[in-house]
C-alpha cells in the first residue's frame, strides 16, 4: 500500500481528481482520521471535512504507481 497527503478544499479540485482517478482500475481510499470511504465516490468526498488534508491510499492497481502519482500530482499538499 502506497499512501499520499492531498489537499481537496475546493469543489473544482474534488472533481479534478475523482476524473484523473476514475480511469484507473484497482481499490482507492480516502482517509481523513478515522474516516475512510472510496476515493472514486465524489459523493462519499463531498461528505469528508475537506478543510482538512485527506490521506490517499492506494490499496491495489493494475496500473503502474507512475502514472497514478503523475495523475494525483496537482492535488498533493
Amino acid at each position: 500500500m502506497k499512501s499520499y497527503v492531498l489537499d481537496l478544499n475546493s469543489i473544482d479540485r474534488v472533481k479534478g481528481f475523482v476524473a484523473a482517478i476514475e480511469g484507473f482500475d484497482g481499490y482507492f481510499d480516502l482517509a481523513s482520521g478515522r474516516y475512510v470511504i472510496d476515493a472514486k465516490s465524489i459523493m462519499g468526498i463531498f461528505s469528508m471535512d475537506l478543510s482538512k488534508k485527506v490521506e490517499f491510499r492506494v490499496l491495489e492497481t493494475n496500473a503502474k504507481i507512475a502514472e497514478v502519482e503523475a495523475a494525483i500530482a496537482p492535488y498533493l499538499a
